[in-house]
């Protein structure tokens, strides 16, 4: 079995999400104890937001492939990035990395596609509600509109992510504006799904208080890493 480097720490919430539900699949799946080895490599998260930012992009990208070299040399046969923010740089990063990278873009659009969705919503921290890596990846390879919210919905979902999420906060009334702006996208936009497009939204949307299906992408990429280090 293929070992799994994930690299980390944006935030650690999440990372901490991928090594669960890994292993937890393992158990689904009648693997007994044969988990596979996974090497993590935890980020120093201040840093990292610090330059994104900043818009220092290629101080971005050089402190994604340091750490990508570090999972290598530990052993790691490939990589994901547990975070949908630095897919900002996704390309540039697979490009300097000397070990395959597990985009969470190219999982989600897969994932929607065999769902047969044809335009989604795109939750998320504002560098990823206000890029296009969503977009280029859903429309071109898959013919899926990917829409986000207004702008001031943007603001907010951002600032709960930075100082609740994150930090592992859990607030009930965040969880019920999170719902009314999924089901006002829904009803306004013409949204089929909603791309939880942060890897600390599931901690707290479901299809149940979302109230449309979700696209769960930290599930969606941690299952797939399975796959790829089951795969031959």
């Amino acid at each position: 079995m293929k070992k799994i480097g994930i690299l980390g720490g944006m935030a650690p919430e999440s990372t901490v999400e991928y090594y669960r539900i890994i292993t937890a699949l393992c158990r689904q799946r009648g693997m007994g104890y044969r988990y596979p080895v996974i090497i993590v490599y935890s980020l120093n998260f201040g840093e990292f937001i610090s330059l994104v930012e900043s818009g220092n992009l290629p101080e971005v990208i050089n402190l994604l492939c340091e750490a990508i070299d570090s999972l290598s040399h530990a052993g790691a046969d490939f990589v994901l990035m547990a975070s949908n923010t630095p897919h900002i740089v996704f390309n540039e990063v697979v490009a300097r990395s000397p070990i395959p990278l597990l985009s969470i873009v190219e999982e989600t659009g897969r994932a929607a596609s065999k769902l047969g969705f044809s335009r989604v919503g795109l939750l998320g921290t504002k560098f990823t509600m206000q890029a296009d890596f969503y977009s280029n990846v859903l429309s071109t390879k898959y013919g899926i509109s990917v829409v986000t919210p207004e702008e001031a919905d943007q603001d907010y979902i951002h600032n709960k992510i930075m100082t609740e999420l994150v930090n592992g906060y859990i607030v009930e009334g965040t969880r019920q504006e999170l719902s009314r702006i999924a089901k006002m996208m829904a009803d306004k936009q013409g949204i089929e799904a909603l791309i939880l497009g942060c890897t600390e939204l599931p901690l707290i949307l479901s299809e149940e208080t979302a109230g449309i299906p979700i696209l769960d992408t930290t599930r969606i990429h941690a299952e797939a890493a399975l796959d790829f280090a089951q795969s031959g």
